[in-house]
């Protein structure tokens, strides 16, 4: 079944599509860019995301070509229409991802906090495309092999929809799943000026982080850079593996729902800390970040991120907080291949004496000061 623009189940009241007009194609927004559309904080929005595997020029963009070549007829109308459209796309200097948006969010501002929670997250595909792409993978000059320039493959969900099935191997007599769990790999904000941000690594802002704990019942906090916050979301995944190691994961296009709350710079502060970059609340943990081209000091930013929230949120010395975080915290590898590469940690809410949310979209500093 495709979940094509407007049809299918559309949860939020207020719905966003991903045709040409809504969506930016390599780049993410800048505070020179018009919202697509605007809300007000503690709204729901149903957003279609799309993928842009299939679409890309060195897989001709021509995606019911792309995937009629691996006997799938069935191709999102918006998929179609945007590779066939004008749109600018450079693969030389934009990257790959497509993007919707940008939202406006009323009222924010800069040094305040949009608070993004994932609150649904449905295939609208059956299938999906997983790519080493130009040996940029964490094996570059390795992977691909035999000189190949792009290696993919086509994985499709099982009749449960619950599971990912790989074809097999040449040879093999073993047939491959994995479960899918599904979240938006690029969720930011707006970067200030009026230049827009190549979509591939991660800042700040959010971006493309990557991150697999991202999926419903999850919230992203985002220090505001600019006016009405301008948020977007992309670059949709039914699965990844921490590191995502052979340049994308299984990139499938999703229809997404989010909530936009708001946290003036005060109430932020008094949660968090000083947050100046990306920072997840899942049901179980506080989900601090460290992003740098180097990944060993995208672990040491990751840590200092850590130990400045547990002095700010729990009022543990920095000695003490190392500790905990020593013998108790999981520092994961986000991704190696975004450029910026990154690391989370994952807190447990209940090591700290804060009850764990059943649904971190219960509030956007549900529990705070417990």
């Amino acid at each position: 079944m495709l979940l094509d623009p407007g049809t299918g189940p559309v949860r939020a009241a207020t719905y966003l599509p991903s045709t040409p007009e809504n969506v930016l194609w390599g780049r993410l927004p800048c505070a020179g860019d018009a919202p697509v559309l605007t809300v007000d904080p503690g709204t729901e929005v149903t957003v279609d995301t799309l993928s842009h595997e299939g679409l890309l020029e060195d897989q001709g963009r021509d995606p019911r070509a792309y995937f009629g070549a691996h006997g799938l007829a069935d191709v999102l109308s918006d998929a179609v229409a945007l590779a066939a459209s004008a749109h600018p796309h450079d693969p030389l200097h934009d990257g790959p991802h497509v993007v919707t948006g940008p939202v406006a969010v009323r009222g924010a501002r800069p040094g305040d906090v949009l608070a993004i929670t994932v609150l649904e997250t449905l295939p609208r595909v059956p299938y999906g495309v997983i790519s080493n792409r130009h040996g940029r993978g964490a094996l570059p000059g390795e992977m691909p092999e035999g000189g190949a320039d792009v290696v993919s493959v086509l994985a499709r969900l099982d009749a449960s929809g619950t599971r990912a099935v790989m074809p097999r191997a040449a040879g093999s007599p073993r047939t491959v799943s994995f479960p899918v769990a599904a979240f938006p790999g690029i969720l930011g904000v707006a970067v200030a000026g009026d230049e827009r941000p190549h979509s591939v690594p991660p800042g700040a802002h959010g971006g493309n982080l990557d991150i697999n704990l991202l999926r419903a019942g999850a919230t992203l906090y985002l220090p505001v850079q600019v006016d009405d916050a301008l948020a977007y979301v992309g670059d949709p995944h039914f699965a990844q593996g921490d590191g995502e190691v052979a340049l994308t994961a299984l990139e499938a296009s999703l229809r997404v729902t989010l909530r936009f709350d708001l946290l003036p710079r005060a109430d932020a502060v008094a949660a968090f800390g000083a947050l100046t970059g990306p920072l997840v609340r899942t049901a179980e943990h506080l989900v601090p970040t460290g992003l740098d081209p180097d990944l060993d000091e995208a672990l040491r930013k990751c840590v200092r991120a850590s130990l400045d929230l547990l002095q700010a949120r729990f009022g543990m010395d920095r000695a003490h907080a190392l500790a905990y975080l020593s013998a108790a915290t999981d520092f994961d590898v986000s991704q190696v291949v975004d450029r910026v590469t990154g690391v989370h940690a994952r807190i447990r809410l209940a090591d700290l004496a804060e009850p764990a949310t059943a649904d971190a979209s219960a509030g956007p500093i549900a529990g705070a000061g417990a």
